[in-house]
């Protein structure tokens, strides 16, 4: 019983990363980052998405159906009008994955910085490198004649 429970959770994880690619890949051209940036105004109709950039109506379109199809965003057609609106969760759930990448690194980071303070340790603040050597100091590693 356990084999179709972990299963079920390897298949749940796969298609969250599945998921996730598909955001990831449509937010990776800067139009279609353009075209998230405004519907996070608020609706907007395929044609005003358009209207910033230097593209045919087509090829707005296809960005539009490439948001869709990740999930980002979703369209209601009333009329000849096709109306944009952001998809929150999805948008939260790349939020999300970013942020538990960030807080991971913070905290490694925040460990080296310990580590190497620690190795620094309160007795070495004095200059880096070696100092004088000879007969005048009292360095151990000095040469005896």
């Amino acid at each position: 019983m356990t084999i179709d429970t972990d299963a079920a959770i390897l298949k749940c994880m796969l298609d969250q990363a599945a998921d996730l690619d598909r955001v990831f890949h449509a937010l990776a051209d800067p139009s279609r980052r353009v075209m998230v940036e405004r519907l996070s105004a608020g609706p907007a109709s395929v044609s005003e998405l358009g209207r910033p950039l230097e593209i045919s109506l087509a090829a707005v379109l296809q960005h539009v159906q490439v948001l869709e199809a990740s999930g980002l965003i979703r369209t209601h057609k009333t009329g000849r009008t096709r109306t944009c609106s952001i998809e929150q969760a999805v948008l939260r759930s790349a939020e999300s994955w970013i942020a538990e990448r960030r807080t991971l690194w913070e905290r490694r980071l925040d460990r080296l910085g310990d580590y190497l303070g620690g190795a620094a340790g309160p007795a070495d603040t004095g200059p880096v490198g070696p100092g004088p050597v000879g007969p005048h100091t009292n360095d151990p590693l000095k040469e005896t004649r």
